[in-house]
């Protein structure tokens, strides 16, 4: 297993790390995976034999049932991982029950220490914006969580790039703490991060986390033009995390899949988080399933190295298109170009 650091801290993060949201199987979650301790526990032992020294999990994924179960099957070997969790959806009925605010903020926090039975959270996330509370108050809430031990690195989640930009900016003017990381959707099938997202990650020195990584099973190479999944009656039109805007394109994305998985004995799944990690901004890929089967499969992708050819492949059939501005910067501005600018806009330069 390799390890990366993660953004500007001091951590080293297993390049797969465990997703939780499977865990407890209540209300919406339910639909992702109902595993119990017993089965969670087996998980989190395939995990830490492969290497693995991260997991993730969030205080709304099954009303708090996730931690409880992460709680459970950790209290004994706590100092084993490096734990992450999020805050900031609805944890009860109440106006005050949800958000960013110091009042949900410090509660929340609290409340999935109680649940996870340890004294402190490694990585601590904004789990989505809120746009109605000042970062001001937000931050203080993070930095008093970090002045009483409760908390030891702070990260963000699903943040646009203003967003980020903006956090940062106040939590330097406040000489507050500062995010270490940011945890994004992004996948062959969902490039969008690669517009502000990657680049702010390279030019801010922030670890990139990624969820879903099989876009929610469409990149796992059961759906294909011609089937999909036993059981499933969900359409590719009303599918929203990610969404389907081009249902050909995305076919397109899994016949390469499929097709280079084939050629070096690998499943669709495994080269689809294979070209993740072949990514030095992306830090750790937050990998879940509903059973070993699924989980050791996707574990196999931290050995599977993609070569030059497979990543063209791959990076022609699902690039985006260059937007505005990035389109006219590669027209006028291609020979005042960082680091991270370049992170997007090289692959669409024309050389002589």
């Amino acid at each position: 297993m390799e390890y990366r650091q993660l953004g500007h801290s001091g951590l080293r993060v297993s390049v797969l790390s465990l997703g939780t949201m499977t865990f407890g199987g209540k209300g919406k979650f339910a639909k992702v995976g109902n595993s119990d301790v017993a089965e969670a526990r087996r998980h989190v032992d395939i995990c830490l034999e492969a290497g693995v020294n991260f997991i993730d999990t969030a205080d709304v994924y099954s009303a708090g049932g996730a931690e409880t179960i992460v709680g459970e099957v950790l209290e004994h070997r706590r100092q084993d991982v490096l734990l992450a969790t999020k805050a900031r959806f609805p944890m009860g009925d109440g106006p005050n029950d949800r958000g960013l605010s110091r009042h949900h903020l410090i509660r929340a926090c609290e409340a999935s220490l109680r649940r996870l039975k340890t004294d402190y959270i490694d990585l601590y996330q904004l789990h989505e914006w809120d746009g109605l509370t000042p970062l001001e108050e937000t931050l203080a809430a993070l930095e008093h969580l970090v002045n009483a031990g409760k908390v030891r690195y702070v990260g963000l989640s699903n943040f646009s790039g203003w967003h980020i930009m903006k956090t940062l900016g106040v939590s330097e003017r406040m000489a507050s703490v500062r995010p270490v990381s940011q945890q994004i959707h992004y996948t062959l099938q969902a490039r969008e991060a690669e517009y502000e997202l990657l680049p702010i990650a390279q030019d801010q020195g922030l670890g990139v986390l990624i969820w879903s990584p099989l876009a929610g099973g469409l990149l796992s190479g059961k759906y294909r033009r011609d089937r999909k999944p036993e059981g499933t009656t969900r359409q590719l039109a009303q599918w929203n995390e990610p969404p389907v805007r081009d249902e050909e394109a995305l076919y397109r994305i899994v016949d390469e899949l499929v097709a280079i998985a084939d050629d070096r004995g690998a499943s669709a799944a495994q080269v689809a988080i294979a070209w993740l990690i072949s990514s030095r901004l992306v830090s750790s890929v937050i990998i879940g399933a509903r059973n070993e089967a699924q989980l050791r499969d996707n574990l196999q992708a931290a050995d599977l190295v993609l070569g030059s050819a497979e990543l063209q492949r791959l990076a022609q059939v699902s690039r985006p298109p260059l937007i505005y501005p990035y389109w006219h910067q590669a027209q006028t501005a291609a020979d005042r170009l960082s680091p991270a600018d370049l992170s997007l806009i090289a692959p669409y330069l024309r050389h002589p």
